[in-house]
C-alpha cells in the first residue's frame, strides 16, 4: 500500500535538525519563521530565558490592512519588516535566522530580505 507523504512532518525533522545548531542568546536572539498555507508568522526568540520578545503575522490588525491585496510574497516583505521595527524598538539590532524547516525561496526569503532592509542584520 502506497502511502501519503506527509510533508509537514519532514519539515519538522528538518527544523528539529537545525535548531540543533542554532540557538538564539539575549545578544543575538533568534528570528523564526511559520509559514501556513495563507500566513506567514515571525518571532524573536532568546532561548536562553525561553521568550518571545516580540511577534508580528499577517493576522494583526496593522499589517493585515496594509497586505490585503498583496500577493503572499509580497506580504511576506510587509511582515519582515514590521518584525525588524519591533525588533529594532527592543534594542535588538543582529538575529540568528531560522528558517523552520522550510527552503529559503519564496515567502522565507521574502521576509528576511524586508527584515534586513529595514535594518535588522543576520
Amino acid at each position: 500500500m502506497i502511502k501519503k507523504i506527509d510533508k509537514n512532518q519532514d519539515r519538522v525533522i528538518r527544523h528539529a535538525r537545525v535548531r540543533k545548531k542554532v540557538f538564539g542568546t539575549p545578544e543575538r536572539p533568534r528570528l523564526n519563521v511559520y509559514r501556513s498555507t495563507n500566513h506567514i508568522y515571525a518571532q524573536v526568540i532568546d532561548d536562553v530565558e525561553g521568550h518571545t520578545l516580540c511577534a508580528a503575522s499577517t493576522l494583526e490588525s496593522g499589517i493585515a490592512a496594509k497586505v490585503a491585496e498583496l500577493s503572499k510574497t509580497e506580504a511576506a516583505k510587509v511582515v519582515g519588516a514590521a518584525i525588524a521595527e519591533k525588533a529594532l524598538a527592543l534594542g535588538v539590532k543582529e538575529v540568528v535566522f531560522d528558517r523552520g524547516g522550510y527552503l529559503y525561496t519564496g515567502r522565507v526569503q521574502a521576509l528576511a530580505e524586508g527584515a534586513r532592509e529595514a535594518g535588522l542584520e543576520f
